[in-house]
């Protein structure tokens, strides 16, 4: 399914590109990364760091987090940035674990109100690990 990402990704780069009235090379030179390297983006051949996409997004004047979602790096992030999240509450000598429960049932009810929501329904009855 990456591939069909990046496919997804390279097919609207160069519709993007096209729009913008640029050729590839100039979007390269914009862009700052090589010629073949940008083309096989476009072909869904290479699979881009969010550096590079944030690098494209900018010559293109366009959103880097529009990139990062076609390329499936969002999604990714969000998810990691949730687990980290989860795991730092768990983790607080601070809190104890009737807090922590509590707390990560309001931080996934406010996931879900904003449509960010795993649906694991870990926010419910999590148990606090000890990691």
């Amino acid at each position: 399914m990456a591939s069909l990402n990046v496919g997804s990704l390279g097919e609207y780069l160069r519709e993007q590109r096209r729009t913008a009235q640029l050729s590839l090379r100039q979007l390269a030179d914009a862009a700052g990364v090589s010629n073949p390297y940008l083309s096989q983006i476009e072909r869904g051949l290479r699979k881009p760091s969010a550096e590079v996409l944030q690098q494209v997004a900018k010559a293109l004047r366009i959103s880097a987090e529009t990139l990062y979602v076609r390329a499936g790096i969002l999604d990714a992030e969000r998810e990691r940035d949730e687990v980290e999240t989860r795991a730092v509450i768990l983790a607080d000598p601070s809190l104890n674990e009737r807090q922590k429960n509590v707390l990560l049932q309001i931080y996934e009810s406010f996931r879900h109100e904003n449509g960010t929501s795993s649906g694991d329904g870990a926010g419910g009855d999590a148990e606090p690990s000890s990691t």
